[in-house]
């Protein structure tokens, strides 16, 4: 030993300055960044139950380790590191353990990296297998373990840790195996998944049961050994077989949409995502684990997928597409389809959607009656309603022909009468008579609510460009609060993972017609539905609306509204524009047909147990009168037969080959619409918003351009074009 003395002095040295270099190390390197863990973005409805969730490769839900189960905790401890609680960060022996298992084949009794090692090579480190790597992970979890508790390294690493199926965490691979939150799980589970950190996509029962069975089979074994549960408990769980608590493998899990009753949820839930993905990018949406709260109703839901889907059930039945929208601007309901695995276009929201729009048809005379209002124009001004009109040079320089319904010539209507027979002649005439019609019907209906592209061209007035179901849902809800237009919204709110508010949505109002112009519409609108075209959609409330088909019976549509709750409702076959539904259960379908129908079933449903409300009592109609008189017919001789069903009125003329030709009207002296106020108070409770007054005539004398087309009056003409 006196001759080895001097080799052992300087092992010494070497040894005190390894120790001091290591606390060196240990005391002055600080911690690396953490890199950020995705975790999964959530969306809830109105009520708080959820919808969806969603996440990209990774599917990550951090919970408190309090919300951990200990049957849980045991388990992982038994099969990762039975020491945690005693080692500091590294475990010799456990290292050691570990080796000589793996000699002997004895499966996955113990891990050999610490609970602690692991931590830190999931946020800290990379997986690459060096020597170098090895060596930082062990420094690390050294200066881990010095700087949190034991039961916040646990709580962090039960979070991260990946179990397979794009699960990180327990919260989230209790819900991709076991369907139920991780708080639920018993012994079954808790050995499962813990049989799955070591290697996840190679231990899946769906995939690989047999190894499986091994991996449970050692967790257990484990655990009785740890004395953490009996010899009985453990034979009893390792005979269950994995298909009474594991679920089937999905093919994919990307976006997972809760939808337990069947409610056509998902095309509401691909529309929030679409809007989030489009305000947030897809890195935040997939793996900022934001909580979005929707005005999403599951009651007015459940009500509408059964009105369209339940009801149009047949395999040659056309699609149907409905939007309902509260008072408040909130989107209660979409149905957007009736089978999200079969198309994934939703058609109640248009090129939105991933589709195209429709053609509204009459419902957007609404819109042309509401201008005719808004110029100080009564609604008792009348025309005549032959079966068809020429309007000379109307169609960019080219006549422009337009013709009722079946050949029906309906004699002289007032807008009243006319919007409530659907009179395309007189519409036509309507939209021509007014000057910068067209230009300013195009504005008004964007202003109400209308997003998609507007062309101003006379034929607007019946209706021939695109739009979609939520278009206009919106548009007549400004007419259910009395002029005030609300954007709608389907989300609420939406949070951060922190719980930071990072939106929040409140209604914004902005007025578009004065309450008595609007009150006037409502007062038509309501005509329509009482002994209109629109009788189909009566409930025995207070209701305003307007049907609407397309030419060829193509489209078919029914837009109502309570003043507290608006829907519209579409009918057609989206695959092709060419294919028409002329007979649909043996009859042509028209706005107030089967769309009414569908329509009525919802509100039914959904206003049940809820005050609608009531529109104001309009009992005289001021304003200038247009067309009040025409040149005469001559020996013209009509008989008028007016129906109270659901389609037309009809007016037949003993001569079919007349033609008569009808100059512009004189102008006529009316006083000017009263300007609205500038503050306007929403129809409910929210605070008032300030929007510009409504634009009023020009001056108090109106009159119509002399440069007006004149009119041609064809009586008897075969041409069709259907109702409303």
């Amino acid at each position: 030993m006196w001759r080895m003395r001097r080799p052992l002095y300087l092992l010494a040295l070497l040894a005190i300055a390894a120790v001091a270099g290591g606390v060196y190390v240990l005391s002055s390197i600080p911690l690396p960044p953490a890199r950020v863990q995705a975790q999964t973005s959530f969306i809830v409805s109105a009520d708080g139950s959820p919808l969806a969730e969603l996440h990209a490769e990774e599917d990550r839900i951090d919970v408190p380790l309090d919300e951990v189960p200990q049957v849980l905790v045991d388990a992982v401890l038994s099969a990762e590191d039975k020491d945690f609680f005693s080692h500091r960060g590294v475990d010799p022996l456990g290292i050691a353990r570990a080796l000589w298992a793996d000699l002997r084949n004895e499966g996955v009794r113990q891990g050999g990296s610490t609970i602690t090692q692991q931590y830190v090579k999931n946020v800290y480190l990379t997986s690459e297998r060096t020597f170098t790597r090895k060596i930082r992970e062990a420094v690390l979890a050294v200066k881990i373990e010095r700087e949190l508790s034991k039961q916040q390294i646990l709580e962090r690493y039960l979070n991260i840790v990946y179990f397979g199926r794009g699960a990180y965490g327990v919260e989230a691979a209790s819900h991709a195996f076991f369907g139920k939150p991780v708080r639920d799980i018993g012994l079954p589970e808790a050995a499962y998944l813990a049989g799955l950190i070591r290697g996840p996509e190679s231990a899946d029962a769906t995939t690989h049961p047999d190894e499986a069975r091994f991996r449970r089979g050692s967790v257990l074994e484990a655990m009785v050994a740890n004395g953490f549960i009996t010899r009985a408990e453990a034979d009893e769980v390792d005979a269950l077989p994995f298909d009474s608590y594991v679920l089937t493998r999905p093919e994919t899990n990307r976006d997972t949409i809760i939808d337990p009753v069947g409610m056509g949820a998902e095309y509401y839930v691909d529309y929030v995502r679409r809007y989030l993905l489009d305000r947030y990018g897809a890195a935040v949406v997939y793996g900022g684990g934001l909580r979005v709260t929707t005005t999403f109703d599951p009651r007015m839901q459940q009500a509408a997928y059964d009105a369209v889907c339940g009801f149009l059930d047949q395999p040659e039945d056309p699609a149907g597409a409905l939007v309902a929208v509260d008072d408040q601007g909130h989107v209660r309901a979409m149905v957007g389809g009736c089978d999200f695995a079969r198309s994934q276009v939703n058609l109640a929201v248009g090129r939105d959607g991933g589709g195209t729009g429709r053609q509204p048809g009459s419902v957007f005379k609404a819109f042309v009656l509401a201008q005719a209002v808004r110029e100080g124009y009564s609604v008792e001004s009348s025309f005549l309603a032959p079966a068809t009109v020429v309007i000379e040079g109307a169609d960019a320089g080219n006549d422009w022909r337009v013709s009722n319904y079946d050949e029906t010539e309906q004699g002289r209507l007032n807008l009243i009468e006319a919007t409530e027979v659907s009179s395309n002649t007189v519409y036509a005439q309507l939209i021509t008579t007014i000057p910068d019609g067209p230009e300013k019907v195009a504005a008004l209906a964007e202003r109400m609510g209308v997003r998609a592209p507007l062309d101003p061209v006379p034929s607007i007035t019946l209706g021939t460009q695109e739009v979609s179901p939520l278009d206009m849902a919106s548009a007549f809800s400004t007419l259910a609060g009395r002029g005030v237009h609300i954007e709608p919204v389907v989300v609420l709110q939406v949070t951060d993972a922190e719980g930071r508010v990072l939106e929040e949505n409140r209604p914004q109002a902005t007025r578009v017609l004065d309450e008595s112009q609007a009150d006037v519409v409502n007062e038509v609108l309501q005509r329509v539905v009482e002994s209109g075209t629109g009788t189909g959609a009566r409930i025995g409330r207070p209701v305003a609306g307007k049907t609407g088909t397309t030419e060829g019976y193509g489209d078919a549509w029914f837009v109502g509204y309570t003043p507290r709750l608006t829907a519209a409702v579409w009918m057609g076959y989206p695959e092709s524009n060419e294919r028409k539904m002329t007979d649909v259960r043996g009859r042509k379908v028209t706005g107030g047909s089967l769309p009414a129908e569908i329509w009525r079933r919802f509100m039914v449903v959904a206003t049940e147990g809820i005050d609608t409300g009531s529109f104001p009592e309009v009992t005289t109609f001021r304003g200038q009168i247009l067309n009040e008189r025409l040149p005469d017919q001559g020996d013209e001789s009509t008989t008028t037969t007016e129906t109270t069903g659901p389609e037309e009125s009809t007016t037949t003329s003993t001569d079919g080959s007349s033609t008569t030709t009808v100059p512009p009207g004189p102008g006529t002296t009316a006083p000017p619409p009263t300007p609205p106020p500038s503050t306007v108070p929403p129809s409910t409770s929210p605070p008032p918003t300030t929007a510009p007054p409504t634009t009023a005539p020009p001056t108090t004398t109106v009159t119509l351009p002399p440069s007006l087309p004149p009119i041609s009056i064809t009586f008897g003409s075969t041409t069709t074009q259907p109702p409303g």
